[in-house]
């Protein structure tokens, strides 16, 4: 069925639909599309890098002169306490231009926010009317060329000189530069520096400093050292480099003391006791990054599938049994191909939002718990590299099933995908951040025990995988002869939602189950007085199951995003449009258990006949949800202002409606040429009708 032959009642509603994904923050949201849609924002192919980056510093002028950089700063000093919708705005820029995008996250949500939540009121007052202005730019200086996501041994030194009261800036050795910093090579007037806060001989660990870099002329101060990072794979308008310290001194009241402090003598002082709670809970307050690449790659999905959707609904090839070349949308593969990723992306737009919610009850003060801080920092940390993934494999997808118009880069396609790149690397490591989900999960897991008994942990999960290979071969028959060979059957079994949820809520809970019973087993024989062998042992296990614990992160990320997707169909009160995103849900669910099937059938949790209908049914919600495609997509709200793409305009159905009206003025007017093939067919016909009339006369010459 084609979308033009969809019933009007069993169309989606798309403006309900479309209300759906904006989500809480949708008034922000639009206002930054409405600025995305400015041309003076906009990525302009082929351009230069020099020329680049200067554009893009302008760009940054034109969004504090909309007021588009304020909302997260405090409403006393010009900013709008919104913090929620500070990140919802800035996720939409990526529409823009993802360099501007960036870069204006460098300045506002790296340096201007590492001020504003690890520096105290004196801080704000002095730096961040400028910073805000942009009459300060700056750089955050956070990550080395030799520690990368390993923050807390970053190798830069902050030693404290007592007798002048200030901070000796230090690069001891080359592993220590600072690197990949945006607004370092060139703009960077100041940088907001982690370094190993040492006073009187004690290194308190890694704490933030405000260092300046540059003159307002551009002239690099005494002691300071940069380099250029010159051309990337992407993002190209950001300047970015390095930068090295020798023995730069700035003043004690540098430091950004919200978390730990520095008397005139000396003292070294923190309202949190233990150095590793302090660390992670300063890096804690730099979470929004995370949550900003979440956001916007969700959002570079939707403009890549409503690209593809709309170029595939208008683009024909090959002649189908009508005599008419046939669309792309209507092959069965190119189906295969886009409408799952559409699944996928509703999944990660929902569950962004839902991410978006808990870090504004945090960052706003709502809900600022150490509990809720702790699940913002795990929920960030699962979603952020599914969505950044997801958005390169999304993008690259697209590309393909646009062919050569996909490759133009006037249909931002590939230049999307390579600003993209970079986002599944920065603000953590995609597999770092979710080794740091799976350690969460392994202490949930222990905490459901008496604090301390190790031999609980390993009994409960001895007693699951137990009753898991007792069960094995009995469940698959039993599911067999239950289904008694019918897809119907096989499939009803598993596309309610509580089913999905339970077979994705089982695979997160067994993993994990595994992976504490081997880390249980590690130290067994090694005697508990030698310490350092069982530290080895203990460092061997987990890096034996280090793989295993990021897949198990993995899994729980998908599960929030399934989770995130059906409490949004809840919502939904129109039933077409209800109707259509429970097909889209339980594609995501059902996807997802396809994608991982051979775990489900080694661990006898789904038979082979079940697994093969689970396939059957994922065709079957395709050729369902392929007409409604184009409401789908446009229910994203991505007009041509905003996504820039020529073959999403309709001029590929201009061209093919030319095309179409071309050949039947040729027909009519009888100038149309015969194909040689048709020529050969009316010989063949002719000369067997005389056969054929030939042996009708034999019998009566005879």
């Amino acid at each position: 069925m084609s979308e033009s032959r969809i019933p009007a009642q069993d169309r989606i509603d798309v403006a309900q639909v479309g209300d759906a994904l904006l989500g809480k923050w949708k008034k922000e949201r639009l206002e930054a599309r409405a600025l995305a849609a400015d041309p003076r924002l906009h990525t302009i192919p082929g351009q230069s890098m020099p020329e680049h980056r200067e554009r893009v510093l302008e760009q940054l002028g034109i969004l504090v002169e909309a007021g588009a950089i304020q909302r997260a700063y405090p409403k006393d000093l010009g900013g709008g306490d919104n913090h929620g919708g500070n990140i919802a705005a800035f996720q939409e820029l990526v529409l823009a231009d993802p360099s501007l995008q960036i870069k204006s996250g460098v300045q506002w949500g790296l340096f201007g926010a590492a001020i504003l939540h690890l520096g105290t009121r004196p801080h704000h007052e002095k730096w961040l009317p400028d910073v805000m202005s942009l009459k300060l730019p700056g750089a955050f200086a956070m990550t080395e060329v030799g520690h990368g996501s390993d923050v807390a041994s970053v190798a830069t030194t902050a030693t404290y000189d007592p007798e002048t009261e200030e901070f000796v800036i230090n690069t001891p050795f080359a592993g220590a530069w600072k690197e990949f910093l945006g607004n370092a090579a060139l703009h960077g007037q100041a940088a907001v520096v982690f370094a190993q806060l040492i006073t009187r001989g004690v290194n308190h660990g890694v704490h933030a400093f405000f260092v300046p870099i540059r003159t307002p002329q551009g002239d690099l101060l005494p002691g300071v050292e940069s380099m250029d990072d010159g051309v990337k794979g992407g993002l190209n308008g950001i300047d970015n480099g390095r930068l090295a310290f020798d023995h730069v001194r700035v003043p004690r009241t540098n430091l950004l003391n919200r978390y730990g402090d520095v008397a005139a003598d000396g003292t070294y002082s923190s309202t949190i006791e233990s150095p590793g709670r302090r660390f992670f809970t300063m890096i804690g307050t730099l979470v929004q990054g995370r949550v900003s690449l979440d956001g916007a790659s969700a959002r570079a999905m939707q403009a890549a599938l409503a690209i593809a959707i709309r170029y595939g609904t208008e683009r024909r090839q090959f002649p189908g049994a009508s005599g008419r070349e046939t669309v792309l949308l209507d092959y069965g593969k190119h189906q295969r191909r886009l409408i799952p990723l559409l699944a996928e992306t509703y999944a990660m737009t929902f569950a962004g939002d839902r991410l978006l919610t808990v870090f504004d009850e945090v960052f706003s003060g709502a809900n600022d718990t150490d509990e809720n801080r702790e699940d913002l920092e795990t929920l960030a940390a699962a979603l952020k590299p599914l969505s950044t993934w997801a958005a390169l494999d999304t993008l690259q997808e697209a590309r393909e099933a646009t062919g050569g118009a996909g490759f133009i880069a006037k249909n931002r396609l590939t230049g999307l995908r390579a600003d993209l790149d970079i986002y599944v690397t920065f603000e953590g490591d995609n597999n770092v951040l979710l080794q740091l989900v799976g350690k969460r999960l392994l202490k949930d897991y222990a905490a459901q025990f008496k604090p301390g008994d190790r031999a609980a942990v390993a009994r409960a999960a001895a007693a699951q995988l137990s009753d898991r290979a007792d069960r094995f071969g009995l469940r698959q028959v039993g599911q067999s002869i239950a289904d008694l060979g019918q897809i119907a059957r096989s499939v009803e079994s598993m596309r309610t939602p509580e089913a999905q949820r339970a077979l994705l809520e089982d695979r997160v809970q067994t993993m994990i189950a595994e992976i504490a019973l081997a880390l249980r087993d590690a130290t067994k024989g090694v005697p508990k007085e030698d310490k350092r062998a069982r530290a080895i042992a203990n460092e061997d296990a987990f890096n034996a199951q280090q793989t295993k614990l990021i897949e198990a992160a993995r899994a729980h990320g998908e599960l929030l995003e399934w989770e995130a997707f059906t409490e949004a169909v809840e919502k939904i009160s129109d039933p077409a449009s209800k109707q259509v995103l429970t097909w889209l849900r339980d594609l995501f669910g059902l996807g997802l258990i396809e994608k991982h099937m051979a775990w489900y059938l080694i661990q006898g949790r789904i038979s082979g006949q079940r697994a093969e209908a689970v396939t059957a049914y994922i065709d079957r919600l395709i050729g369902r949800l392929r007409p409604h495609a184009l409401d789908l997509v446009d229910a994203f709200g991505l007009g041509p202002e905003l996504l820039r793409a020529e073959i999403a305009t309709g001029i590929e159905q201009e061209r093919q409606d030319e095309a179409e009206a071309y050949v039947a003025a040729q027909k009519a007017a009888g100038t149309w040429p015969v194909h040689e093939k048709e020529l050969r067919a009316q010989a063949k016909a002719a000369e067997q009708a005389a056969r054929a009339d030939e042996e009708r006369r034999e019998p009566q010459n005879a």
